[in-house]
């Protein structure tokens, strides 16, 4: 989930800076969805657009989170059972896409979600720029240090057991990439 405190930090500096800076997801976030709110139901899975990812030989059916309502709530409350690999034994994910380039602290934090999770912080190429791993219901913001497009959420472990790390590719359908521009 995209971190509203530091959506009004950067709300905040934006009024204070130039027009340009004002594109930030949690500027977005806090104007459309009212961040700093604490959504209290999870995102309709069963109504979300998906998509698959692939990284090296592995794939991932992705939830597309592109709506700043939907990346505010991310996988909130989501189950283990619902992250279950699908019975293709392709892993469960969610990918947030953002209109813009988001800046390197820029985070996520896990309130309200009950299972650990692993993100991978994504460039427009599709380079990932930093993975960590969450906790459950930690309120600290995870960021990359870096600049990102998309974000990749899938079950804690996913990543290192299938030694996806910073630097390799994660292909994102053509589609959601030029829906993104």
């Amino acid at each position: 989930m995209v971190e509203p405190q530091r959506a009004q930090r950067t709300r905040r500096r934006s009024h204070r800076g130039a027009a340009r800076s004002l594109p930030r997801v949690g500027v977005i976030c806090a104007i459309v969805a009212g961040c700093g709110q604490n959504p209290t139901e999870p995102n309709r899975l069963d109504a979300m657009g998906k998509v698959t990812v692939k990284s090296k030989d592995h794939s991932f059916e992705a939830w597309v989170a592109d709506s700043d309502e939907e990346r505010q709530r991310g996988l909130m409350f989501v189950t283990a059972d619902q992250m279950r690999p699908t019975s293709e034994g392709h892993e469960r994910s969610m990918l947030f896409v953002f209109p813009r380039e988001q800046g390197p602290t820029a985070g996520f934090w896990m309130r309200n979600t009950q299972i650990p999770l692993d993100i991978a912080f994504i460039r427009s190429d599709g380079r990932i720029v930093r993975v960590h791993t969450m906790a459950p219901f930690d309120e600290r913001s995870y960021a990359p240090g870096a600049p990102y497009r998309y974000a990749l959420e899938v079950n804690a472990g996913v990543f290192e057991r299938l030694e996806i790390k910073k630097g390799d590719m994660i292909e994102i359908p053509d589609s959601v990439m030029r829906e993104a521009r």
